[in-house]
């Protein structure tokens, strides 16, 4: 599922992790579902974030 070359992930990368839009991307982001940070303008995601995000919703 995960190329582990890197451990911080773009938006575009984080997409093509979880199969999901741009748009539902964002909305995680926004709404806290996944941990991630800004700089300048562009959102940078750690891949544990988005891994506990997988593991939260396999549980529930």
């Amino acid at each position: 599922m995960f190329n582990y070359d890197n451990d911080i992930l773009t938006v575009e990368e984080m997409m093509e992790a979880l199969y999901i839009g741009r748009n539902f991307a964002y909305k995680l982001l926004n709404n806290g579902e996944i941990k991630g940070f800004r700089i300048g303008r562009s959102w940078r995601i750690p891949r544990a974030s988005i891994e506990e995000f997988v593991i939260r919703k396999c549980k529930s």
